[in-house]
């Protein structure tokens, strides 16, 4: 446990540090918007989940993680199930309170609506398509974990629009978002491979949004700066989900 604890949270700063890195290096070239080397983490972290559907070795070090967890699971907690949600409804709080990010209200809610479809519609399809057991035995879709994904969208949400502001804010945000992760996997409902995948799902729909909402906003939205709503996550009882209400 607490080398996997180690191993996630060393993981955590290297990508925030990783972007920081990329944003200095690229601060004064205004007009750059993709780059490449910002998708290296999140292939990364796909790459490994897609492998470990086929490597022996990596199924091995998925059970040999289960079992180690095992080891210490005393009692179950649903913390995950609310934790996912937290980086991103943490901009609109950090907004609310005066600490103003990138964006105004209309254009992150854009943003993170095209990075929640984007990731949704991926976990979903991997989901359906699959055929991976949980490692509870409760149903064959564990691949990718969908809170995972959510969180770590929330966490690159988060960095982008206050990386200009502190470097913390992200950071923070990711520190969350791997302890979803292994909540998911503590809590016996997701494998590592799910977890990594997922990672690197929630990450990459996070940077497709922000690098496709120019066109986004051209194309779709009127720029009106008077735009009123709100982002709250939703449980029906059986389902969570995220709502979106906005006024323009």
């Amino acid at each position: 446990m607490t080398k996997l604890t180690t191993f996630l949270a060393y993981l955590c700063t290297l990508m925030v540090h990783a972007q920081h890195t990329s944003v200095d290096s690229l601060q004064h070239k205004k007009n750059v918007q993709f780059k490449y080397e910002s998708l290296i983490i999140p292939t990364i972290l796909i790459g490994y989940g897609v492998v470990g559907l086929e490597s022996h070795s990596l199924k091995q070090l998925n059970t040999s993680t289960q079992n180690e967890l095992a080891e210490h699971i005393d009692s179950r907690f649903t913390i995950d199930d609310f934790s996912q949600y937290s980086p991103f409804l943490s901009v609109y709080a950090l907004n609310a309170f005066g600490d103003k990010g990138k964006h105004n209200f209309k254009d992150r809610t854009i943003i993170l609506g095209t990075a929640y479809l984007i990731m949704g519609g991926t976990v979903n399809i991997l989901k359906n398509t699959g055929n991976v057991e949980r490692p509870d035995g409760s149903s064959k879709n564990s691949f990718p974990s969908g809170h995972t994904a959510t969180a770590f969208m929330g966490a690159e949400f988060l960095y982008q629009e206050y990386k200009d502001v502190s470097i913390w804010y992200g950071a923070a945000g990711y520190l969350v978002a791997t302890g979803t992760g292994i909540f998911r996997m503590y809590n016996n409902r997701h494998w590592l491979t799910d977890i990594a995948a997922g990672a690197g799902i929630g990450i990459l729909s996070t940077k497709i949004a922000y690098w496709v909402h120019p066109l986004i906003k051209r194309k779709i939205f009127k720029d009106k700066e008077e735009t009123n709503g709100i982002v709250m996550p939703f449980y029906n009882g059986h389902e969570y989900g995220l709502g979106v209400s906005i006024t323009f």
